[in-house]
This record gives C-alpha cells, structure tokens and sequence, in this order.
C-alpha cells in the first residue's frame, strides 16, 4: 500500500510536497520510545528532505496500523513498505532469527551486537533466506543495552542470588537464575515496578535505560550490579520486496544511506541513556555495584557451556536443521566489529554511520540485493 497525499502526514512529523508519493512505515513502539524516535520519525524527516519528497515515508505508530505480532505478515502483503519486527514474535515463522537471540545472551556489546546482526542478516544466506520466505527483505538491526541486576539487595557474588526472586524473561536469563540457585519469576515489565515495592520480587534483570525511561526503576530499587548478561535484538528494518524492487539504483543507495545513520542513531542513543541512567540512579542513592570475580566466572562457565550446547538444543526445540553456522557467522562477526568500533569514535552516529555503509551496505550489489 502507498499513498499520494496533498499535505502533511498526521501520523508522522515528515514534511512533504504536495501529491509526493508517500510510502507507509509501521512501528509498534511509541513515537518518542527511541526504536521509533532515531530509526523512524528522524529516519523519515530526513530522507524526505534530502530526496526532495521523492522517496517519504507516513509513519504509523504504537501499532496503530498493525499490531506488533502482525509487522511481518503487513510488511508481506504490502500494508506497509517498512516496519520494526521482533522475532521472538513470531517464534515458529523466525526460527534462525531466535536461535540468534538465544546466543545474545552471551552479548556485552551491544553496538557491536546490534551491527554483527546487521551484517549476518544480509549476507547470511540462511538467515537472508528466512526473511524472503516470510515476504521481507531485512536491511538493520538493533539490540537492547546489555542487561544488568537491578535489585533491592545486592547481587555480588553467586551466593546473593540464592533464593531471591529474579524477573526473567524467558530462556536463557532463567536457566541463569537457576544456574545460581535462583528463583526466575515471569511477570510482565509492566508489574515489575510494584512487584520490587511489594516484595514480590526481589530483582529483575533489565536493561538501564528501564532505570529512569518509562518504568522509573529507580524510583524503588536500591541496587544495579553492572555483570553483563546479554542483550535483545531485532529488526530494525525489514522492507516489501516489492517497494525496494520498485526504487532505481540511485534510490536504493540513498535509503540505505539514511538507514545505516538509523541504526547508528538508535545504538549511539541507547549507550547515552545506559550512562545516564546509571549516573543519575547513582546520584538518588542507589548502588551500582561492580560484580565479584566468582560471578564473572560463573556467568563465564555458563554461557560458554549454553554456546556450546546451542546448537543441538535449537535442533530439537525449533525443528531445524544444525545452526552452527550461523552461530559461528554471528560470533565471527561480532568480535570483528568490536575491533573496527575501536579505531572509531562510537558515540559519534555519523562515524558509525559511515562504518555501516562502507562495511556492510557498500558491498551489497544493488542491481541483485533484495530480488
């Protein structure tokens, strides 16, 4: 679906000329939430500008098109041109994508994480492949800041998480917990808040930005143990097959350009909030503690053993065939981009930007890409 519309998008804060084509973006997140702020409504205010209104995006929000769940079959059957995906929402049609978010749980970078993903979802033919199949060409990913404890006692060696009460998400985090003597507990992110005031849990893990961003942590917690226990990632961009088959060469170029500055966007503003949100828990009392070498070593011991056991675990759980490769591509990948962020200045977006473009779109064949 594509529009031609005379004035102003009312869903969007994109500006475009009278009778632009304008293309339908879908994002289940809120307008300010910064998976929608930096790769979507900032994404379509410039593209729109720098193409003249030639290439113009009407932004949907808060799933108000689609609901999340539903982003990969709208993207599919053409609601949208462009949408957000996470696959742990559609487990059984994005298997390799979620063996990938299993093995993330042994992340502690997420820029590198969320670029590594990036570049083996493009050149991957597995994972590229998964995409086409469910009718979406995948071109940025994103990922969480890395999770910490954050509690209401203190979690510094493994003895400190015996018997307390650990939010978790699911999967890896609970095997952890357990692993520690812990007890996980599932509850929505929406109770955890009320859930550490009344006692009914005792620590969640959380990425930072939970801290002082919509669910205001910090406004009951009394701790942050700063052990690096993974990340989430997703789809930042998965576009129609056929829109991206419908745009000239040139075109092609040019939206890669500003979703490359998207990505960087989104990851450069995560890792600022991470640090201002320990800065400021810090300033209101909380304790931000530094984990003991016990358990660095036992997380250490667990992930390395979960890598290993991964691959035949994915088999039997996710009925597909051995995704060792792709694994060994992700890791690969991810240690590749730590050494290239390190020669950069990676709070600076446009320098990460330009990393992307040269290291990941640049190679793409833009007459062959996506078709």
């Amino acid at each position: 679906m594509k529009r031609i519309l005379a004035g102003l998008a009312v869903t969007s804060l994109t500006i475009v000329p009278a009778a632009a084509e304008t293309y339908i973006a879908t994002n289940w997140l809120t307008p300010v939430h910064i998976l929608n702020e930096q790769p979507y409504q900032r994404f379509a205010e410039d593209i729109a500008k720098d193409t003249d209104g030639e290439i113009a995006f009407e932004v949907y929000s808060s799933g108000s098109l689609v609901p999340a769940k539903s982003t990969m079959q709208g993207i599919r059957d053409g609601v949208a041109q462009l949408g957000v995906v996470y696959p742990g929402y559609s487990p059984s049609e994005l298997p390799v994508n979620n063996v990938l978010n299993d093995l993330v749980f042994t992340s502690d970078d997420a820029l590198a994480a969320a670029l590594a993903y990036t570049e083996v979802g493009i050149t991957n033919a597995s994972v590229q492949g998964e995409w086409k199949k469910n009718g979406g060409i995948f071109v940025g990913g994103y990922s969480t800041p890395v999770y910490n404890f954050i509690c209401m006692q203190p979690i510094r060696t493994p003895d400190d998480a015996k018997g307390k009460k650990i939010r978790t998400a699911g999967g890896a985090q609970t095997q952890w917990v357990e692993s520690l003597g812990g007890v996980p507990v599932s509850v929505p992110i929406g109770d955890v808040y009320s859930g550490l005031s009344r006692g009914s849990i005792d620590c969640t893990m959380s990425d930072p930005t939970n801290l002082d961003k919509g669910n205001k942590f910090w406004e009951v917690a009394k701790s942050v143990t700063t052990l690096p226990m993974g990340v989430v990632m997703g789809a930042t961009y998965v576009m129609n097959p056929s829109f991206w088959q419908g745009l000239s060469e040139d075109q092609k170029k040019t939206l890669l350009d500003h979703m490359a500055l998207g990505v960087a966007r989104t990851q450069v503003t995560y890792a600022a909030d991470v640090d201002a949100a320990l800065k400021g828990s810090e300033e209101r009392g909380l304790e931000i503690i530094e984990p003991s070498q016990e358990l660095t070593s036992a997380l250490d011991a667990f992930q390395s053993n979960f890598v290993e056991e991964l691959p035949q675990k994915s088999v039997e759980t996710r009925s597909i065939d051995d995704p060792s490769g792709v694994i060994d591509a992700f890791l690969a990948a991810q240690t590749a981009w730590k050494e290239k962020l390190a020669k950069i200045d990676r709070t600076d977006p446009e320098a990460v930007a330009e990393l992307i473009r040269s290291d990941i779109y640049g190679k793409l064949d833009m007459s062959s890409f996506g078709n």
